[in-house]
């Protein structure tokens, strides 16, 4: 087949699951076009040696990557993203038809940010057969007064005509199944397809001496939160477990956002010692990091929408049998219990998680270490890039009405 893929972030961002989607698919012998934008992700800048330009595309083996200028928002606030994702769907515009049409089918990586391109791009490209991958289904939690009120209905009016238009929607828990089938999509449109990590980094390993000497301290219990420090994870929340128990265990906050300087003057405020931050480390570094830690803590805020998602930290630490600590409701934290993977509580409850962190540095390291060993089970199972590779293929081959090859029927047994 000729399949196209749409999707707002591409690596070498850490974008696993469109870029391994179409690594793969090209190995099972599809041609694949991919529109994209620059890398910027999360820092909201351009990567060093990248410089946006309109003619940028690359070309491998059944494999061509167009990547489009867009609005890099590096302050992260709710009109810079808003002009990110406008300016990437009037390039999307542009660009889209004269490397997309004639696609057998598309594929959509559905977050928020890219709504405006799709629902623009599928008018311009006529009837094109669509596969939506929602990972999201609201995005913006936080009142700002400079934000226009028109942009939350003109996200809601976008995201509903691209779930008509799309002949199958997946989604990636089945809770997020819930929430699109209540905003209109038919049930026999709607499938589950679970979100993989990038398995050739996360995989488990052993922590380095130095990587153990900058995460550990003395003989305390380490809670690691490896990831986006933003609205969404209300990592204030932690700050305030952590600051509870004292020396009783220590709270390791690596990556930056939004929210970092909130959460740093917390903890200053609560005289929270045993709370450390690390700066941003690359991808490839994080399975060492999870190794030196005993626990990977996985935090949503109590948001409706949220009850849905389930954010990639969790499949990267499973998947590298790390235990986990989730303050999460909904689809998150029922993984976590199902796999008996880690300790959860409700989202959002401070005094509940110090409960969690407390029980967490009780537990013996055997016991951790049976946690993580079900946690990969469970993801090696339910959640592997195989098992997510084949589903979105058969949904491909079925919104265009193409029967499979045995090849592909091969790889799907």
């Amino acid at each position: 087949m000729r399949i196209g893929i749409l999707s707002y972030h591409f690596p070498p961002e850490p974008a696993f699951v469109p870029g391994s989607l179409a690594e793969e698919l090209v190995a099972r012998g599809h041609e694949v076009r991919v529109l994209t934008g620059f890398p910027d992700y999360p820092g909201g800048h351009v990567y060093p040696g990248w410089r946006q330009r309109w003619r940028h595309q690359t070309h491998s083996e059944r494999l061509t990557v167009r990547r489009v200028p867009r609005y890099a928002g590096g302050d992260g606030s709710p009109r810079g993203r808003t002009a990110s994702w406008l300016s990437f769907a009037g390039s999307a515009a542009l660009a889209g038809p004269g490397l997309l049409r004639g696609v057998d089918a598309l594929y959509v990586f559905g977050h928020p940010a890219v709504t405006f391109a799709a629902s623009g791009l599928l008018r311009l490209l006529g009837r094109t057969p669509t596969v939506l991958h929602v990972q999201d289904v609201w995005t913006e939690h936080e009142p700002d007064p400079e934000r226009s009120r028109r942009e939350p209905a003109r996200l809601e009016t976008a995201t509903r005509r691209l779930y008509r238009e799309a002949a199958l929607v997946a989604v990636s828990s089945p809770s997020m199944g819930d929430l699109v089938r209540a905003r209109g999509v038919e049930p026999a449109r709607v499938r589950t397809v679970l979100n993989w990590t990038d398995e050739r980094i996360f995989r488990p390993t052993q922590a380095g001496p130095a990587v153990r000497r900058m995460v550990r301290r003395e003989d305390r219990c380490v809670v690691m939160h490896a990831g986006t420090i933003g609205a969404r994870q209300g990592l204030e929340t932690a700050v305030r477990a952590a600051a509870a128990l004292g020396d009783r265990m220590d709270l390791v906050l690596v990556g930056s956002g939004p929210q970092e300087r909130r959460v740093r003057g917390l903890a200053a405020d609560l005289g929270a010692d045993n709370v450390r931050f690390v700066e941003r480390r690359s991808a490839v570094d994080m399975p060492q990091l999870y190794a030196a830690a005993d626990y990977q803590l996985v935090a949503q805020r109590d948001l409706p929408e949220l009850r849905g998602t389930v954010p990639a930290k969790l499949q990267a630490a499973l998947a590298c049998a790390a235990p986990v600590v989730a303050s999460a409701g909904g689809e998150t934290a029922e993984l976590v219990e199902r796999a008996r993977a880690g300790l959860s509580c409700p989202p959002e409850d401070w005094a509940a998680l110090a409960d969690r962190f407390w029980l967490a540095a009780a537990i013996p390291a055997a016991a951790r270490m049976d946690m993580g060993r079900r946690g990969r089970g469970a993801y090696l199972r339910e959640m592997s890039m195989r098992a997510g590779v084949d589903r979105i293929e058969a949904l491909l081959h079925e919104a265009a009405g193409v029967e499979p090859s045995r090849g592909s029927l091969a790889e799907a047994m």
